[in-house]
């Protein structure tokens, strides 16, 4: 694992002309000054020693221990995180829903036994390593022998690979190289459901330095011992960019006895569930809140003007709650509706089945045997395993081992959400989700749903 701190020079042009260029802190004292005075920024800029730039923070605005830690979010901090697990970079990006960033993507990426997180990173006895590692191996092998296989029926059922005939008759090099992109996703989007949780993945973020500081608080006290490493590491590189916040990026009782009291509950549900190992159902629900004197005809009048997911939506769709939730999801579609900035998600990490494509195999073709017995060790262990609260259980999950997942956020957001994922190129199973929740409307609005554009990721 390692964790690197990236600073942002000014360009040529901004330094031709002159420009101010501040530290984080600098930046965020020099914004939180304008909040005891007026006089303007260039005031400010001559209280800044250049050859103490540090001291010059506090000469400007005395930071965060006033008590608005709103003056940190003015301070943006870039990093670089190498190497941790799926499961840590998505309990990361839950926890920074606002921050930017990107993740190494196994629809572009393939993926070996050579990166994964060591077993006692997930706290995984010793006793259980080399049932553990053999079990990687099992699905490392599926993984594989899934690429080829879902790589062979694309090719030789074109047709399955949703690819749209106008970019099929562009002879141009810019659709020839997006055809080839969109076979290999075919068969990445379909594979990688038997890929562990614990194989390595890299994410850079910005985000300020309150953000980062809220982060390295959940991670220092959750039961993962990854998140310590990660927590620790992310704090070392901090007090490069803002020392200031170092002090306050700590475990914090409060969050360790909340996540503690989450696990615990998840534990209890684990004993109780009565859900089979093989996949299960998703039945997505949607539930609007409408605000008082909204009706739907309003609604569908505030999306007349809505042609494409970045258009105009009027103010009584964005003053609309909306709740969607499907009963069984696959984390590795989870993973990326996980990173839709707005409102409020809720996934409990118990497994309740696995998915690995089935329904999408042309008639008359199965996958392995050996696939599905994968499928059904692994909700098995893992489910077995958090009944017994140990933290270990999550080692044993894949990409796709199914949760319970929850979307709270307002109307016009999820419009975005669904037309986005249910676009050219989406992934099939993004758009199916997506596409249910949409059609989850009709029984009780049916000409919201109509007035609701959804994309084609997959032929009907």
């Amino acid at each position: 694992m390692n964790v690197t701190n990236v600073s942002i020079l000014p360009t040529e042009a901004a330094t031709r002309a002159q420009r101010p260029a501040l530290t984080p802190e600098l930046l965020a004292a020099s914004g939180a000054r304008y909040s005891r005075n007026n006089e303007g920024l260039g005031a400010i800029l001559d209280k800044i020693d250049t050859n103490n730039l540090d001291k010059s923070v506090d000469s400007i605005f005395k930071m965060i221990d006033y008590g608005h830690q709103s003056i940190a979010d003015m301070a943006p901090v870039a990093m670089f995180i190498d190497d941790i697990s799926i499961l840590l970079a998505y309990l990361v990006w839950s926890w920074c829903p606002t921050a930017g960033g990107q993740e190494s993507s196994t629809r572009y990426i393939q993926l070996d036994r050579s990166g994964l997180v060591e077993p006692d990173l997930f706290g995984l006895p010793q006793e259980q390593h080399a049932e553990w590692y053999a079990f990687m191996d099992d699905c490392f092998d599926a993984y594989a022998s899934a690429l080829s296989f879902w790589d062979r029926i694309g090719s030789e059922n074109f047709e399955l690979t949703g690819i749209p005939q106008s970019l099929l008759d562009d002879p141009s090099d810019k659709a020839q190289k997006q055809i080839a992109r969109m076979k290999r996703n075919y068969a990445f989007d379909r594979a990688r459901y038997f890929l562990p949780v614990a194989a390595k993945t890299n994410i850079m973020l910005v985000m300020s330095s309150r953000g980062w500081t809220q982060l390295c608080q959940n991670l220092l006290s959750h039961w993962l011992p990854e998140a310590h490493m990660l927590g620790k590491k992310i704090r070392e590189e901090l007090e490069l960019s803002a020392p200031r916040m170092v002090k306050h990026a700590e475990q914090k009782p409060s969050y360790k006895a909340g996540l503690d009291k989450e696990f615990a509950i998840n534990a209890q549900q684990a004993r109780d569930i009565k859900l089979s190992d093989e996949e299960s159902s998703c039945d997505a629900t949607t539930e609007l809140l409408l605000p008082a004197g909204i009706s739907e005809a309003d609604l569908v009048e505030a999306l007349a003007e809505h042609d494409n997911r970045y258009a105009y939506i009027g103010s009584a769709a964005c003053r609309t709650a909306v709740r969607a939730s499907w009963k069984a999801m696959a984390i590795a579609e989870i993973r990326d509706l996980n990173r839709h900035r707005t409102g409020q998600k809720y996934c409990p990490l118990i497994p309740v089945g696995f998915y690995c494509a089935k329904e999408q195999l042309p008639n008359g073709t199965h996958l392995k045997e050996k696939h599905s017995r994968i499928g059904v060790r692994s909700t098995a262990t893992s489910r077995s395993l958090l009944a017994e609260q140990a933290p270990g259980y999550a080692a044993w999950l894949l990409l796709g081992s199914q949760f319970r997942f929850e979307h709270t956020t307002t109307l016009d957001k999820f419009i975005y959400e669904a037309e986005l994922r249910t676009g050219t190129g989406a992934h099939y199973k993004y758009a199916a989700h997506l596409r249910d929740a949409v059609l989850a409307l009709k029984d009780d609005y049916p000409l919201l749903s109509a007035a609701i554009p959804l994309g084609t990721a997959e032929p009907e």
